[in-house]
């Protein structure tokens, strides 16, 4: 009888235990994703550049619920509608359950996008949750919204590239790279005119900080050694000050396509003037499209997804509509990458 009263106390006492074991460690239920109460959806908004500094809107919503307690913070994303949030902005990040965002947080934006014109435009708007990497994010289901920005002329955040070649003057603002999504990721087309070209990049017109590569392995450091780029020529920089990291690339840039001499297998190579900061070449065209691409491959390839002038990586065939010989000319030196078709 003594036996069976131990054994039963034992495990009376093993479940308490294995209650109390259980206490300790946090259980991470399905929570509820925040849902945005403001703005509706189908809200428009006409900008104006004489209230740019006025706050928009205040973008609400409800507290998400991970299913335990802790501190949650909410970045709220923009981004054109039907995108998928591909190439989301970040608009803010806050611990609250709120954000003011201003008219001109939004137009220069829209403006960064490619938006050329004071004409509605089709945005989407949400909010993700987090309190952890290790926890998955809770996103809101995205609020459609229609914008019409005002057209100004857009001050892109700028990355200083001193060097050899320019005098290693930080405070040359002809040599810059740009953000022009302003997420810290910065590109731009710089050339340098002798082999192994020494330089760094510099955040402002001083040498206060400034960026090298040690060991020249891809990683930015600050106030490290010099880069060297081993050939003469026209490299596209890129650098993500986000995860401090760059890459450059020496390019040599042509022109394809069945409206050229070549077709769709021989580039027509451009020629770079360094004074103007101009690629250009003339040659006799067909009706039918062209495309820019570099170094005689794909990886590096520009289109005109608008029509308008400006080139997007991957971006839509140019059409010909007319033959004749044509003075074709492609601008890297640009925040905004562009190009003229003159029929000669």
């Amino acid at each position: 009888m003594n036996t069976i009263k131990y054994i039963s106390l034992a495990l009376i006492l093993s479940g308490l235990w294995s209650c109390e074991d259980g206490a300790l460690d946090p259980v991470v239920r399905p929570g509820s994703a925040p849902v945005i109460s403001n703005p509706g959806p189908g809200t428009s908004f006409v900008l104006s550049e004489s209230q740019a500094s006025s706050i928009l809107t205040t973008i609400e919503w409800s507290a998400a619920d991970f299913g335990f307690q802790a501190g949650v913070s909410y970045n709220v994303q923009l981004d054109m509608a039907g995108n998928n949030f591909a190439d989301a902005v970040t608009l803010g990040t806050v611990a609250g359950i709120s954000l003011d965002v201003t008219q001109d947080k939004i137009n220069n934006i829209l403006l960064s996008s490619g938006i050329e014109e004071a004409i509605p435009v089709n945005i989407e708007i949400r909010v993700r949750a987090s309190v952890s990497p290790e926890v998955e994010r809770l996103t809101s289901d995205p609020v459609a919204l229609t914008v019409t920005p005002f057209i100004v002329e857009v001050v892109y955040p700028q990355l200083q590239v001193p060097g050899g070649y320019q005098g290693w003057d930080p405070s040359n603002n002809n040599t810059v790279i740009f953000s022009v999504r302003s997420d810290l990721k910065y590109e731009g087309f710089i050339y340098f005119p002798d082999d192994n070209t020494e330089f760094k990049y510099t955040d402002g017109p001083t040498w206060d900080v400034n960026y090298g590569d040690d060991g020249a392995d891809g990683t930015l450091e600050n106030g490290s050694s010099n880069i060297i780029a081993p050939q003469a020529g026209l490299y596209r920089l890129s650098v993500n000050l986000n995860d401090l990291t760059h890459s450059f690339t020496r390019t040599i840039w042509g022109v394809l396509g069945d409206a050229t001499p070549g077709g769709w297998d021989t580039d027509q190579d451009m020629s770079y003037d360094p004074a103007t900061g101009i690629l250009s070449v003339t040659l006799n065209l067909t009706a039918g499209e062209i495309k820019f691409r570099a170094n005689d491959a794909w990886d590096i390839n520009f289109g005109d997804d608008g029509a308008n002038g400006s080139v997007e990586y991957n971006g839509a065939n140019i059409a010909i509509t007319e033959a004749g010989n044509y003075t074709i000319e492609l601008i890297l030196s640009v925040a905004k990458y562009r190009y003229r078709l003159t029929k000669n």
